[in-house]
């Protein structure tokens, strides 16, 4: 069963009165419309490349002429199904809810094979009581533990703990409860795959150069070269058969390199973090690093995610027929790698592959924060820093201000991506002292913020 960008084990025994064996296999980034088993292998229909898409106009999208819509199948091995992405989710059984005692929340799937964890929250004056309970309806329900919650509490669940199902049931009437399930798994896969071999890194003699699909039935891919010294490289056609050749076609190369060119101003960078600012002036704070990034869209919700950390010096990338294409390869025609198209005249190359084998890269990693040295205002919130997709995760905090010897900083999350934030914890500082915080294992949000009680100056550093 595909759902949601994640492949899950649906048994054929699943009935009302069967509800186990529901199980998450792995994280994908295709578009996917349809599948079937084909001899000893899935094949999926996928939408690579719609046309329409290229209506949304966005200021990090740049001009991008709309190509042709184009995709393929996709043919995988089974046993692959589980060692694509690794799995992230979250859900909630109640948002904002008012509760009566003893009111119970709907079953939430609770085998995942992986962490799990719960956030709790609540506008009660006084402390909500709730009671957590694993099971299915068929064979009942088991306590599994008493949570009482203040304003904000994070459960983490043991990876053991048997069930199929979780739901809670809340001991007293409490105003504005919130219950929601976050889940990951520790697969990522191996660093320095062979199949990237020839993408450029740091220090290699490399070219580049802007790849599009063309439209109006071409069926081809232009790709406008660039030599390693940034001067352009001539035009280059890729046809159907993946053989990319020289063309001798001005009208071609220069409608690539100004349709097609990549877009800049959208993403910078300063002393704290990378910076992504969407089109409606919002900052959004990422890691630095060298990251691919899975976003849908900014500013609304499941709005960015990590895929992999690369350290490759990737020039541009698209999709051509199902396939995705990267420029930014070394010029050393040694390199034996059968994704390396290599053009007629030896003098240009591109990576070809699928979307999904970019897991593979390597897990996503990186360090950040809102603040670096930075003044800040009293009550004055940060920018959001993106927090979701890393497997571990933890958090120093410092100020330096010979005016005050002690103040407090409040880290917000927003768990779901939709704009819904509660007070994590505050941190008590003291000037000229580090504080570190180790976020809990199965712990996961989207975003995390901050705010300071005095006007300071102060850092808020997030290793991942």
């Amino acid at each position: 069963m595909t759902m949601h960008g994640t492949f899950w084990k649906f048994p054929k025994t699943f009935t009302a009165n069967s509800s186990r064996g529901i199980l998450p296999q792995s994280n994908y980034l295709k578009v996917i419309g349809d599948f079937c088993r084909w001899n000893d292998k899935i094949v999926f229909g996928c939408d690579d490349t719609a046309k329409n898409e290229f209506l949304n106009k966005r200021k990090a999208k740049g001009e991008i002429a709309a190509p042709q819509s184009q995709s393929n199948l996709w043919f995988v091995e089974p046993k692959q199904l589980e060692h694509l992405g690794p799995i992230i989710g979250r859900g909630a059984v109640r948002m904002r809810e008012d509760l009566k005692a003893d009111e119970v929340s709907d079953p939430y799937l609770f085998s995942v094979g992986g962490n799990c964890g719960l956030h709790l929250s609540h506008a009660g004056k006084e402390p909500w009581n709730v009671l957590i309970e694993t099971g299915s309806p068929r064979e009942g329900w088991t306590k599994h533990s008493e949570q009482s919650i203040s304003s904000y509490s994070f459960v983490s669940f043991d990876s053991n703990t048997p069930g199929a199902w979780i739901r809670l049931r809340s001991i007293n009437s409490t105003p504005q409860a919130c219950a929601a399930f976050t889940y990951r798994n520790s697969y990522f896969a191996p660093d320095k795959d062979v199949i990237f071999a020839g993408l450029a890194r740091p220090g290699d003699t490399a070219g580049g150069g802007i790849v599009r699909a063309r439209d109006k039935n071409k069926k081809t891919l232009s790709f406008a070269s660039l030599s390693a010294d940034g001067k352009p490289g001539g035009c280059y056609e890729l046809d159907a058969s993946l053989i990319l050749k020289r063309v001798d076609d001005p009208e071609t190369e220069d409608y690539t390199r100004s349709h097609a060119t990549i877009p800049t101003g959208s993403l910078t960078s300063d002393a704290a973090s990378s910076i992504f600012t969407d089109d409606a002036g919002k900052r959004w704070r990422l890691p630095k690093g060298d990251p691919f990034f899975d976003s849908p869209r900014f500013g609304g919700a499941r709005i960015a995610r990590e895929v992999a950390t690369h350290s490759r010096l990737v020039h541009d990338f698209c999709s051509y027929r199902g396939l995705l294409i990267m420029s930014g390869v070394v010029q050393d025609a040694t390199i034996s790698n059968k994704h390396i198209l290599r053009s007629d005249d030896g003098k240009a190359a591109l990576w070809a592959g699928a979307i999904d084998d970019i897991w593979k890269l390597g897990k996503p990693r990186g360090q950040g924060g809102p603040w670096h040295q930075t003044k800040v205002k009293a009550k004055q919130l940060s920018d959001p820093y993106l927090l979701t997709g890393y497997d571990k995760k933890s958090l120093q905090l410092r100020f330096d201000d010979p005016q005050n010897e002690s103040l407090n900083i409040t880290a917000q999350i927003d768990i779901h991506g939709d704009g819904t934030w509660f007070d994590y914890q505050t941190f008590p500082l003291k000037t000229g002292e580090t504080t570190t915080h180790e976020f809990p294992e199965a712990f996961s949000a989207y975003w995390i913020r901050f705010t300071s009680d005095e006007d300071t100056t102060t850092t808020t550093l997030i290793y991942e």
